[in-house]
């Protein structure tokens, strides 16, 4: 009886010979395919196949599908004969993976193949293959490397649908694998995870209650994440280091806290985050100061020729961050006077101006404002102190639709109603 590796190496080398060739039509593919499928039903053929075959497979796969997609645009062509074969290739691979850890893990292997193709129907075959029961073997530290491989991948192919799915219908629904993924990834594919994340998010389709639980869990380490890595931001000011990783990382994380916390859903968890809402302060009031002691991209500029860097990785920060700001203050009584004990309403006051390297900047103050002073007489009564002492804009106010009056002693800030 021949070995196993025999009866492999001779379908393959028939079935290479048609895919380099490709003469002789479709249905001899599909036959040598099909007699694959039927060689791994035995574990003696799964265990000795060797990588090359499932390289030589998902080439095939890429193929076919190409080929169907092009026939389908056409009336007078019949995909049928390449539709069996996509068919039969899936389940070969299928066929290979049973009880096969080596098989799975080559296949797996294949998203970092250097075809593109090739990836790409890899990252096909692992979607279709990565059911809810497969989710947990994900996260012991010897598989970990398959889900960083797609991100890593993916940062490399960004426009992979299939990869994308993986992680917005499958990782996402996991948070301490996402946890995990976060903490294997450089700083670069940490921006492309975040970007996923921001993709999930801006999805406004209904997410079930298991999603949207799993979101909001995401959505605490993500505050975790920017808390503990915010003060790399500054790293940006520097002449030389306007793409610094770690930097673009923290830019990420505000953008996707941002989005966060202008949906309902999610905005109450992040309200209560611990030091959340500190951490921001603290960092506004930090890049507010590094933009007065040196001109960088966190200096105010206002210029008729609009003459900033709008390419900067930085630019919008100050304005994310107020904006962040007034989202964990709309109708929170707790964090409104948090803002007071802090004493950010100076600080926001200090940035209703209008700034290039912040577009938005003093609407999104505007609104911050707003939301601090609403039935807040506390923090009105701040803000109508610092205008008598002159450290408050009283156009700015106007421009919000407040102004200040004395009654019976006291300074109020009262909406002045528009005609």
């Amino acid at each position: 009886m021949a070995a196993p590796m025999e009866h492999l190496t001779a379908v393959y080398r028939e079935l290479e010979a048609w895919e380099i060739g490709c003469t002789d039509g479709v249905e001899p593919a599909v036959d040598r395919v099909r007699r694959v499928t039927e060689l791994f039903r035995e574990a003696e053929h799964r265990e000795n196949a060797d990588e090359k075959i499932f390289t030589l497979l998902l080439k095939i796969l890429s193929r076919a599908l190409g080929e169907i997609q092009a026939k389908g645009a056409t009336s007078d062509s019949s995909p049928e004969c390449w539709l069996d074969l996509s068919t039969e290739c899936f389940r070969c691979l299928r066929n290979s993976c049973v009880q096969c850890a080596r098989n799975q893990n080559t296949i797996r292997s294949c998203l970092t193949h250097e075809d593109e193709k090739v990836a790409m129907y890899g990252s096909m075959v692992l979607f279709t293959c990565m059911g809810e029961d497969k989710m947990a073997d994900l996260m012991v530290s010897a598989n970990l490397g398959v889900a960083v491989n797609v991100i890593t991948v993916y940062n490399k192919w960004p426009n992979a649908e299939w990869l994308q799915l993986i992680v917005t219908d499958r990782f996402l629904r996991y948070p301490e694998l996402v946890k995990q993924i976060y903490a294997s990834l450089s700083h670069s594919d940490r921006v492309v995870l975040i970007e996923l994340i921001m993709t999930k998010v801006g999805d406004k389709s209904l997410l079930s209650v298991e999603e949207l639980a799993s979101l909001q869990k995401i959505a605490e380490f993500l505050s975790e994440c920017f808390q503990g890595q915010c003060r790399a931001v500054l790293k940006l000011a520097g002449p030389t280091h306007c793409d610094e990783q770690e930097g673009v990382v923290v830019v990420r994380l505000l953008d996707v806290l941002c989005e966060m916390t202008s949906d309902s859903e999610h905005l109450t968890c992040l309200q209560s985050s611990p030091g959340l809402l500190d951490t921001v302060v603290e960092t506004l009031r930090l890049t507010h100061l590094v933009g007065k002691q040196s001109k960088n991209i966190f200096t105010s500029t206002h210029t008729a020729s609009l003459g900033s860097d709008l390419t900067h990785a930085a630019v919008g920060f100050k304005a994310h961050l107020v904006r962040l700001i007034a989202n964990l203050c709309y109708r929170n009584k707790d964090n409104q006077d948090k803002i007071y004990e802090l004493d950010g309403i100076p600080l926001i006051l200090d940035n209703c101006s209008i700034d290039d390297n912040n577009p938005f900047l003093n609407q999104w103050a505007f609104y911050a404002i707003r939301n601090l002073t609403k039935d807040n007489e506390r923090n009105q009564g701040v803000i109508a102190n610092l205008e008598r002492q002159g450290l408050a804009d009283a156009s700015a106010l106007e421009r919000m639709g407040l102004e200040v009056e004395e009654h019976d002693g006291k300074l109020l800030l009262r909406s002045v109603k528009k005609m």
